[in-house]
């Protein structure tokens, strides 16, 4: 796929370069422009529509931008080349002639270039908005422009590889249906969010899952309560998946908080017939001392208007049952340790616990970039939020780290940036783990 991508860019790179520079040419050979025009049309509309083999539009827009913008970077170089030796012998002796030929250069590549931005600011999910600001602010400066222009590229080039091998990869074993379960996969989400139509707190994860042939529900529970209480909303939510699809067990996989709810649901609410697995994500099983540090350095009165206005916007959204208070206490060194005393291994239930960690703060997007060196300092290794020794629970323990420098974040294990990391595909994690459980007869 690499090398039809590589010389499919490097063909439209010569032709664009080409077509820039050749107006003394086109003035002595004017019916040539009867093939040159519609091959420029087609290079601006279709140039990265078939270097790629994928059934994603957004994928093949993407790709169009990318081989486009390629190609007016290599066209920049060429055309500086070009029209500094033209009007070396232009000048003055035929001064029109640079003229005219720097209005066809600069026409070319200004219709090149926008239509390639467009396309990968439209559609890039990896530029970030980052990378996008960057963009933009260096787009009128010079060198600085063409360098952030290489990032972008560069960016969206491995996006559109990566994506298509993706999907290639799925292809190649959807036959196999490798996340096909024999229990339907149960996603439990953390504190301070809602399973919503609008904005998928797993991120790419269900799709990847579900192209697999995994069967995916949500938990769709409150976005912060006490355990206790989100407990009893998982155990409603797990006797509606079984009525709904004739199961006789889930799969569970809980992020964060979710794991702590879960865990109560089936040792405290009798649910374990009900539950074949129990997978834990970057859960808190003993708590995190960072999180009783700050309940005790803010003032009462700053905790209680914060968790007001929570529960009164979340009230507004639909959300009655919003308890800011109860659902961070939970989360305290104290209380996560006793809950974990108390909810013992369930008998019949798979268990297993994951975990991550970051390597600096700078891998984490905002606030665990903040938040990372805190937690460092009061409990070592960390994922921003969580300290690594409150990860294992289970039969198994799974703890990740990915290769470089960032590391992988509390965010980062439910794709909450829809974040390629180098080292680390999050979506094939969840393929093998679901995979795994499938292999075990769950």
């Amino acid at each position: 796929m690499k090398p039809a991508f590589i010389f499919t860019t490097v063909l439209y790179s010569v032709i664009v370069s080409f077509i820039s520079n050749s107006f003394v040419f086109f003035r002595h050979m004017p019916q040539s422009l009867l093939v040159i025009i519609p091959i420029f049309l087609f290079i601006c509309i279709f140039a990265g529509v078939f270097t790629v083999k994928t059934r994603s539009t957004k994928i093949k827009i993407c790709c169009h931008g990318t081989v486009l913008l390629c190609s007016f970077y290599v066209s920049l170089i060429v055309s500086a080349v070009c029209q500094i030796s033209l009007a070396i012998k232009a000048i003055p002796k035929d001064f029109m002639t640079l003229v005219w030929s720097l209005f066809l250069c600069i026409g070319v590549n200004f219709i090149v270039f926008w239509i390639g931005i467009i396309c990968v600011y439209l559609t890039s999910v990896q530029l970030g908005i980052k990378m996008r600001v960057i963009g933009l602010a260096c787009g009128m400066i010079p060198v600085a422009n063409l360098v952030a222009l290489a990032f972008i590229i560069k960016i969206t080039a491995k996006e559109c590889l990566f994506e298509v091998e993706k999907e290639r990869i799925n292809a190649q074993r959807s036959g196999e249906r490798v996340c096909a379960a024999k229990y339907p996969i149960l996603l439990v989400h953390g504190v301070f969010f809602r399973d919503t139509k609008f904005f998928n707190y797993w991120g790419r994860i269900p799709g990847e899952l579900q192209a697999n042939g995994a069967q995916i529900f949500y938990g769709n529970h409150p976005s912060a309560a006490s355990v206790s209480e989100s407990a009893e909303y998982i155990k409603t939510r797990i006797d509606e998946i079984l009525e709904q699809t004739g199961a006789a067990k889930v799969n569970i996989i809980a992020h964060s908080k979710g794991g702590l709810d879960c865990r109560y649901a089936i040792s405290k609410l009798a649910i374990a017939d009900r539950v074949a697995s129990l997978t834990t994500v970057n859960t808190p099983h003993r708590g995190c001392l960072f999180a009783d540090h700050l309940l005790t350095i803010i003032s009462p009165d700053i905790k209680n208007g914060v968790a007001k206005t929570y529960n009164l916007t979340l009230k507004k959204f639909g959300e009655a049952d919003a308890d800011f208070l109860a659902a961070v206490n939970d989360l305290t060194d104290e209380s996560c340790r006793r809950l974990n005393s108390e909810l013992t291994l369930p008998e019949g239930v798979f268990c297993q616990s994951v975990g991550s960690v970051m390597v600096r703060a700078t891998g984490g997007k905002f606030p665990l970039n903040f938040s990372y060196h805190l937690v460092k300092y009061f409990s070592g290794e960390n994922d921003g939020l969580v300290s690594e020794d409150s990860f294992s629970w289970g039969e198994k323990y799974t703890l990740l780290r990915a290769s470089g420098k960032r590391g992988i974040s509390h965010g980062d294990m439910i794709d909450l940036n829809r974040e390629n990391i180098s080292g680390f595909d999050v979506r094939e994690f969840y393929v093998n783990l679901v995979k795994d459980l499938k292999q075990r007869g769950l």
